[in-house]
């Protein structure tokens, strides 16, 4: 028989004060919450947690990124199960109980996700014939229930990522040591995308994220086929960030030779072996 004590929640924020209220508050306060925010906000962290008794919020001091955060989080877990939540995300009255019930089809899971994502408050349908469990390669990040006895071998995010690929070597690394991730038709996980900061600082994330997204590219396809095959399939994106990046110099676009610039200088960071250390100028 499950019990709220055998899950704890663990959501990683960064600057997410204006969606974060949505998520925290569609958490029944029964359920331990471990968020974890990439500042040294002394004020969010006390303002959170006079709000929601079930909540601890772990202050990192700096911008740590997705992965490293989110391992903060999960080893202070102390429950059999956890759920990564993003913060702009959030759970129906059922998810969490349909979550418990899917054990017992699925015990030896490592990951489960949610197979249908509302958006916009639109139910996308799914193609699966049935409303069983599939057994599938991958997960997206925003929602995954780990069974944490099955990462002992195998551990959590690799912190080299700071945004992206990070879920995807995860289940990567679960599927080599033969461990089984599941998409589940019924359980739902309510998920914007995008939009877990605050608007104010949208052009330097999408700057972040566009440096970030060749970064991590080239560094996931390098871990797993080596450097030469890798290099060749990134070949034709360097190629063109590189152009455009002069090509929107010359007309004077500036929105976009920034775009093009970091995303050029994400992949020959990566290719020359430099850490992922970009960070948001916020």
């Amino acid at each position: 028989m499950m019990s709220s004590a055998d899950i704890t929640i663990v959501v990683t924020s960064f600057n997410s004060d204006q969606i974060i209220q949505n998520c925290l508050s569609s958490i029944d306060r029964k359920y331990n919450v471990i968020l974890v925010e990439n500042s040294h906000r002394e004020d969010f962290k006390k303002k959170i947690e006079e709000e929601y008794s079930n909540i601890r919020c772990i202050l990192t001091g700096s911008n740590l990124g997705y992965g490293k955060a989110n391992n903060i989080g999960l080893k202070n877990v102390k429950s059999k199960y956890a759920l990564i939540l993003n913060p702009d995300a959030s759970l129906q009255e059922t998810t969490i109980d349909n979550f418990f019930k899917t054990i017992n089809e699925i015990p030896d899971f490592a990951i489960m996700g949610p197979y249908i994502q509302e958006e916009n408050n639109k139910v996308h349908e799914n193609n699966l014939n049935n409303n069983k469990p599939k057994e599938v390669m991958n997960v997206k990040g925003f929602g995954m229930f780990l069974n944490l006895k099955e990462f002992k071998e195998v551990g959590f995010f690799d912190e080299n990522f700071f945004i992206y690929f990070e879920e995807i070597d995860l289940c990567k690394r679960l599927i080599n040591n033969k461990k089984k991730i599941y998409l589940v038709p019924g359980i739902k996980i309510n998920h914007s995308g995008g939009q877990s900061h605050n608007t104010d600082i949208n052009t330097e994330m999408e700057l972040s994220r566009n440096w970030h997204w060749m970064w991590s590219t080239f560094y996931y396809h390098k871990k797993y086929k080596g450097f030469f095959i890798s290099f060749l399939i990134i070949l034709p994106k360097l190629v063109s960030s590189i152009f455009k990046t002069f090509f929107y110099i010359l007309t004077l676009n500036k929105k976009k030779k920034d775009i093009y610039y970091q995303r050029s200088s994400g992949l020959i960071n990566s290719i020359i072996g430099n850490h992922s250390s970009y960070r948001p100028k916020v």
